[in-house]
This record gives C-alpha cells, structure tokens and sequence, in this order.
C-alpha cells in the first residue's frame, strides 16, 4: 500500500493543514469501452457485426489494435496522483469474460495484476458491466447481477443491462460498488427516458437494500447513465444531490454536476457536450474525518480527441458506422480520488 505526503496532496486540494499528516489515495474510475467485443460469432448474442465476416470486418488485428488503444488509456489514468492509476475501475460494453481477461493482460496494465467481477445477463446486445480490480488495494468480498425490469412490449420481456454490485475492502474499509450502464437515448430522450427512470429506481432499491443492512454504509455508484447530472432519472429517481450542503443522512452526492455545468463532458453529440458517465457517492463518504470523497475528474488528453473531419474536437471512437477509425472509445473515462487519514 503506497502512502503519499502533501506534496502530492496538493493536486486533490488538500489544505495546508494536511502538511503533518499522512494520507492514502485510492482511486476509482469508469470508463465504456465502446463496443469492446471479440471476433467470434456467438449464437445467442447479436454480435455478428463484430465478425470477420460481418458488417465491420472485425478481424483479430483490429480486436488485438482495440485493446493495445484502451490499454493506452487505462495505463495513465489518474498516475499523476498514484503511480499505480486506479485501484478500481468499472466498465460497460464488454461482450464477455473473456475480453476482459485480454484486457488485463495487456502490456501497459499487466504489471496491476487486475482481477475481474463480471456477470453475463441477458442484454439484448449481448453486453455487460464489470469491474476490474488491483488486489493490491480492493479486497473482493461478493458480486451479484441485478436485473433491471422494463415493461413488456406486445408481450414480450425486454432485456437491458444487468447493473453489477460488487462488496469489498478499499484502503480498510468495506465499500459497496454499482456498476450502471442504463438503457439508451435510442427513439429519443423523451420516448426513451421511462426507461432509464426504471433502472435508476432499481438502483436506488439496491442502495436502500444496503442501508437497511447498515446505516453508515459507503457507496459508490457509477456508470454510464445516458442521462446527465441534471436529468430526472438521476436527481429524482436515484435522488443524487450535486450540492454538498444539502447532503443529509442516506443521500447520495453526485460531484459530476459542477463539472458538466462548468462546460466539460464525456461524449459529444451534435456539437453538444453531455457527461453521462458518473461516478456518485453516498453521505458517509464526505465526512473528511475518515474515508473521504475529495475530487472528481474526466480524464482526456489531446490524442484522445478527433483531429479533422465532422467530428473533430470529439473524442476519438473505435468505428464510424462500418469504418474503423482506430480510436479509443466514443466516451472519455472518469474517476474520482477517495482519501484516507493515516
């Protein structure tokens, strides 16, 4: 476990009361991995634009380019507060095991020694949630899939993403992590918005769950919301505050809102900046006597972005439609620095 003085500190705003005091800084991000597939074509899923033989002509040197690009990204985040990067990190758009296992041995991250949380669910994509996890600081207790239920449609159960809760031990202390990736803006924001109110209700069930079994609960809720800050599904149905002073006993404080607020995003559509890829944290963890919430940030840097083109100033994705363009993922990565007192 890597301890760090106030000079590094200063980077989180840590006050100069700080100077005799050691603290711990565990980082925790997000990041969808756009599509991040492999090359078979498996039976149940819908994958098969994800072939050799398909749309995209997705081959084992564009799978093998795929992940040498999301290594790049993962290998460097947050290393200017830790030299390990995060300690956790959840992603969404993973088809598999498998991928991720491919992932974690990659040559920039290898050396973390990643263990993974993943459960298949039955999305209609053939995609899921997981979380990766260095050993070194999280201490794995549990994970367990939880569907989210949509309304039927001419009779029929549709299917979205399964929202992952892992249990385990960070920097000492237990924490309970929800990885989200709720249902799309596909038809439109307002057709589509039941949608993602039904799955930030089942989120919130779930952290309701875990109060009930212990009041002082620490929990970090993330994911891509297709929603931003100030969207209903998350205010509302997940009741995520994003003013500090208005935290009470229970709630649930969102830092991603001043940031999108301020002009900064994680994804572009049609000029727009929206940040749907929050990482949201409950009351216990702002009390800065103990475990604490310090900061958040949207991870980018100039490579990350499209350079020319329709698109350029977005971030730099892996296709256009049927076109590979070699890129990362259509979403920037965030993460936040939780601190601990030695």
């Amino acid at each position: 476990m890597k301890y760090f003085f106030f000079s590094m500190l200063l980077c989180i705003g840590l006050t100069s009361t700080a100077q005799e005091q050691q603290y711990q800084i565990n980082l925790v991000g997000f990041y969808n991995l756009e599509n991040l597939f492999d090359t078979l074509d498996t039976p149940d899923k819908h994958d098969e634009e994800f072939t050799p033989s398909g749309s995209k002509a997705y081959n084992t040197a564009l799978y093998m380019d795929k992940l040498s690009k999301l290594d790049k990204v993962i290998s460097q985040i947050g290393t200017n507060l830790s030299p390990d990067g995060l300690a956790v990190l959840g992603v969404c758009e993973v088809e598999n095991r498998s991928v991720l296992e491919d992932l974690v041995k990659q040559s920039g991250i290898a050396s973390r020694d990643y263990q993974i949380a993943h459960h298949e669910t039955n999305d209609f994509r053939g995609i899921d949630n997981a979380l990766l996890y260095n050993p070194k600081y999280f201490k794995l207790i549990d994970s367990r899939s939880v569907e989210v239920e949509l309304p039927e449609v001419n009779g029929e159960k549709r299917y979205t993403r399964d929202i992952l809760h892992v249990s385990g031990i960070l920097s000492g202390e237990k924490v309970h992590i929800l990885v989200n990736h709720w249902p799309s803006r596909s038809g439109g924001e307002k057709k589509s918005a039941p949608k993602r109110a039904e799955a930030a209700k089942t989120c919130r069930k779930i952290v309701d769950e875990i109060y009930a079994e212990d009041e002082e609960a620490q929990i970090i809720v993330m994911g891509d919301l297709n929603d931003d800050p100030y969207n209903k599904s998350v205010t509302r149905h997940l009741r995520a505050k994003y003013d500090k002073s208005y935290v009470a006993e229970n709630d649930l404080y969102n830092p991603f809102y001043d940031i999108h607020k301020n002009g900064d995003g994680t994804l572009c559509y049609r000029g727009n900046w929206n940040l749907f890829d929050q990482i949201i944290v409950s009351e216990d963890l702002m009390n800065e006597d103990g475990f604490f919430f310090k900061k958040a940030y949207v991870f980018k840097k100039n490579w990350m972005f499209t350079k020319e083109g329709q698109y350029k100033g977005y971030p730099l994705r892996t296709f256009g439609g049927s076109e590979y363009l070699g890129g990362y993922s259509d979403h920037f990565p965030t993460y936040i620095a939780l601190v601990k007192k030695i």
